[in-house]
């Protein structure tokens, strides 16, 4: 199910496939009566969902009227042909699960400066030309952080107090400052596309608008929404939340794809002369947005898809891999709960690594070509993840299924697939948890981030004081002075920092 997509600085008209009808000439208003509409009771029925009517007399007037509204959003041949289709597809042998080719993955190691510093000329290059865009993943509140507010408006604590929004847009406008200088000071803006949710859009939108937009123009953002599906019952019927209201549930970060081509944001794309995608989570404090050496890598390969992986960092750990689904079959995610605990322990005997070590960590990269594939293929298969969860019901809280898609479906559907190893400690900081939980939290982030800084200071001849231990503090670099370690000798040769504290102009 689409719901109509609400974007900054673009509107939409359509939405998705199969003709959903939203905002019908005639009001609800005028349509609720002593029984439903016919026509919409005809339509429910043939789908096999009239049970949302189940409490109609009971309803009141205003009731009927919301109910009605909502129902008539809903593009029910579709939703139908999901759950079908979805429901089918479990159980369904899966093909046999073979690690990852080491041809397909760049290795740390194995890298010589001479190919880092051609990658990130050339990922330089294509930004400087317009040809890269940024894709943000943003749909999600941080409740698990102790926060109602939108994941990426969440500061980590930092000495400078800066949100995760705010640190993503400074690494942006440090990258189009790098790559203009790059190109004889011609300075071209790298468009930012922000996937928001029915939940988070207008949180997000004011956060950016009462920030000024860090510092970009506000014409280089564009908002749009991901769309939501109803929850189902283990027999696929609708469930209703409230009398006159379906359950409802986000359709996973997968469902950028199909947003992007309801949107029409992908022609937006091309008509910019996008021809590369940068795509990314919004709860990673280390994230190189825009990373020139990854694009120079990806451009490099000329593959369809590329993703940043990092070695896991025990047989246990709780994260998706990439794998080759079959003999000869295309790379694809495999998250840790598919996964044989025996499969989890399995050693390359030539490498004396696991044979399952590469971690997804949601750092993709695409061709605008890929994505239109991708958005078609995905909806004509309509094959979604069941995710079974408590869901919020008339009759309290009730066992069923929320619909999602993942970012890393498109994988299976790419011709060609490159791994890109990056370090943990350099390029990954999750935000999931709050603090007092075990991993992935605020505090730990925080401590990422200054350790790599203190780093970049001391590696350019700076020195650091403190009135707390080292490894609990040290020393935040602003992004809009270096990006990567880079033109900080200037700065920081031959002074001494006492940490906390943010390295600025």
């Amino acid at each position: 199910m689409k719901e109509l997509m609400v974007v900054s600085k673009v509107t939409t008209n359509g939405v998705g496939s199969g003709g959903i009808i939203i905002g019908a000439a005639t009001s609800a208003a005028s349509e609720a009566s002593v029984t439903p509409p016919q026509d919409l009771r005809e339509r429910v029925k043939d789908y096999g969902q009239d049970d949302v009517f189940a409490l109609w007399d009971e309803l009141s007037l205003e009731e009927r009227d919301f109910l009605i509204r909502d129902i008539r959003s809903l593009d029910l041949a579709r939703i139908d042909r999901i759950i079908r289709c979805s429901f089918r597809s479990q159980g369904v042998p899966t093909p046999e699960i073979e690690p990852v080719p080491e041809t397909s993955v760049s290795k740390v190691e194995e890298r010589t400066m001479d190919e880092r510093a051609r990658w990130w000329k050339m990922g330089l290059k294509a930004i400087s030309e317009g040809r890269l865009a940024v894709l943000l993943l943003s749909g999600g509140q941080g409740t698990r952080l102790g926060s109602s507010d939108p994941k990426g408006c969440f500061s980590i604590g930092l000495p400078s107090g800066k949100s995760l929004f705010q640190l993503q847009a400074e690494r942006i406008l440090r990258i189009q400052r790098l790559a203009a200088q790059s190109n004889d000071d011609t300075f071209v803006p790298i468009h930012w596309y922000i996937m928001t949710s029915p939940f988070t859009d207008d949180a997000t939108c004011k956060f950016f608008e009462s920030h000024g937009y860090f510092g970009l123009d506000a014409d280089q953002v564009t908002f749009f929404q991901q769309g939501t599906l109803p929850c189902v019952s283990k027999d696929g019927r609708f469930i209703m939340e409230t009398p006159n209201k379906l359950a409802r549930a986000p359709d996973g970060n997968g469902g950028v794809y199909s947003a992007l081509k309801s949107s029409k944001l992908l022609e937006d794309m091309a008509k910019r002369g996008v021809r590369y995608i940068d795509c990314y989570g919004v709860d990673n404090a280390l994230v190189r947005v825009a990373d020139p050496t990854f694009l120079g890598y990806f451009i490099d390969k000329g593959v369809a898809s590329a993703a940043k992986v990092v070695r896991k960092a025990y047989p246990q750990e709780k994260v998706g891999v990439f794998v080759r689904r079959g003999r000869g079959g295309p790379l694809a995610v495999l998250e840790y709960s598919e996964m044989d605990p025996s499969m989890t322990l399995e050693i390359n005997q030539t490498t004396g690594r696991l044979r399952y070590c590469w971690s997804n960590v949601c750092l993709h990269m695409f061709t605008l070509d890929f994505l239109n594939q991708v958005a078609h293929g995905l909806e004509k298969d309509s094959i979604y993840h069941l995710a079974e969860k408590k869901i919020p019901s008339v009759h309290g809280h009730t066992m069923g299924w929320k619909l999602e898609q993942f970012i890393f479906d498109a994988f299976t559907y790419s011709p060609s697939t490159a791994l890109f190893e990056v370090l943990r400690e350099e390029e990954f900081a999750p935000v999931k948890n709050a603090n007092g939980s075990t991993y992935d939290t605020p505090d730990s982030a925080r401590l990422l981030v200054l350790r790599l800084h203190s780093r970049w200071v001391v590696a350019a001849g700076g020195f650091l004081t403190h009135s707390v231990p080292l490894y609990a503090t040290g020393v935040e670099v602003s992004p809009l002075v270096s990006y990567t370690g880079e033109n900080l000798e200037a700065i920081c040769r031959g002074r001494t920092f006492h940490a906390p504290c943010e390295i600025t102009y």
